[in-house]
């Protein structure tokens, strides 16, 4: 069998930039391949990065670089973006559609070091630990069990049921603890977790409450006074998810209430964009309160992950056309055929389009000999393998069809 070319386009001509520190382990997938990378380890403003993104073909960033409509019109060569992050909040992924971008995140891959941390930080919130060790650093000795509890038999109370929760609710278990849920949809329990019906019904019976719910119009603010209220005294609250979803003024007067007894949070409503950076949030100098700079996934493994993850996925739509994992182009996977170049479309989605494509080609006697088509409500996605004669004739077909957003010979 002939080896087929990954790229019909030299690759040391293919531009990869990679800001915020993305793990080396992303670099060396790609230097492995044969391709050569920019790696910068801050983020770029706006303006920094429309002018360092017009010749790049794959970009990858983590939570702080913006993506923006207008960076997105700046990057005329770009064909996909990797958020090497669970998120993709920081792209506008209406203008990467549009602009026919794909967009891969790694939504899995630093769901163990979230989990473990909720853990761990349960059993330092119940033992009190952050304020005996507050006292030990003051110079008194706090030797006390009062208000010091086991994880061991309380019930924990999981907000959002999805891929980190769910590991969260597994991990509590096997510490002896009761674990009930709520999500909007109904999800299958593992082990022994229990839905419920509302948050009030969670809130209620819950000892330690954890969210791990997306940042959205439902979740917004979702966290607030009146589901406050809800809260059996004494509880403890954790957010490791997004920091739109809790009201911190309400937060912070249920804790000096005593309503809830501590809270570890690690996200915030507004976030500094570097390390060193001043920062401010009313939960400051409270007791028995935790709080972390964004780092629940942040964990060498977590990141390590995150590379392989997200570097794969742009190597498979660069080399292959594959665009399973994408928010923006539709997903499409399929090998590749002997004797054929590949070429991939992307084009509004409008009636007529797919039947253009096979009319231009049949008029000018080139072959299909495979065709796949995937669309979202914006746009379509069409892999075609075609003869290997005719495959640049083909693709300066196709760019002239009507509604075409990009169109480029895979190999």
């Amino acid at each position: 069998m002939e080896q087929v070319k990954s790229t019909s386009y030299p690759k040391e001509k293919i531009s990869i930039l990679l800001l915020e520190n993305i793990s080396d382990a992303a670099v060396a997938e790609f230097t492995t391949a044969g391709y050569s990378v920019r790696k910068l380890t801050g983020a770029l403003s706006e303006a920094d990065l429309i002018n360092e993104i017009k010749d790049v073909h794959l970009l990858g960033i983590r939570s702080k670089t913006q993506v923006t409509r207008k960076v997105l019109e700046a990057a005329k060569k770009l064909q996909a973006i990797g958020c090497f992050c669970i998120g993709t909040n920081q792209v506008d992924l209406k203008a990467a559609t549009e602009q026919g971008v794909a967009v891969f995140n790694a939504p899995y891959s630093n769901t163990r070091s979230v989990a473990e941390l909720v853990i761990g930080l349960s059993i330092v919130l119940i033992r009190r630990i952050v304020d005996k060790n507050a006292a030990a650093h003051n110079g008194v000795w706090m030797k006390e069990a009062k208000g010091s509890y086991e994880l061991r038999g309380k019930t924990l109370g999981i907000v959002g049921y999805g891929n980190i929760g769910s590991q969260v609710s597994v991990l509590a278990e096997n510490m002896g603890m009761n674990v009930m849920y709520y999500d909007a949809e109904t999800k299958l329990p593992l082990g022994n977790a229990v839905q419920q019906r509302s948050l009030k019904e969670l809130f209620e019976q819950a000892d330690i409450i954890s969210l791990h719910v997306p940042s959205n119009r439902s979740t917004e603010m979702m966290i607030n006074r009146e589901t406050l209220s809800y809260v059996k005294k004494g509880a403890i609250f954790l957010n490791y998810a997004r920091g739109e979803v809790v009201d911190l003024e309400a937060l912070k007067e249920s804790l000096e209430s005593g309503q809830l007894s501590g809270a570890a949070v690690d996200v915030f409503p507004v976030e500094p964009e570097k390390n060193g950076a001043a920062f401010s949030t009313p939960l400051q100098k409270l007791s028995n309160v935790i709080l972390t700079p964004h780092i629940g996934g942040s964990t060498e493994e977590a990141q390590h992950n995150i590379g392989l993850d997200v570097s794969a996925k742009l190597l498979n739509y660069l080399e292959k056309g594959a665009s399973f994992g994408s928010h923006t182009v539709p997903a499409i996977s399929v090998p590749p055929i002997e004797n054929t170049h590949r070429i991939l479309h992307v084009h509004q989605n409008v009636p007529g389009v797919l039947s253009a494509i096979n009319t231009a080609l049949s008029e000018n006697k080139i072959n299909i000999l495979g065709q796949y088509l995937k669309t979202n409500d914006q746009i379509g996605y069409v892999v075609l393998d075609v003869d290997r004669q005719l495959s640049q004739e083909a693709l300066a077909l196709l760019k002239e069809v009507k509604h075409t957003i990009k169109a480029r010979l895979l190999y």
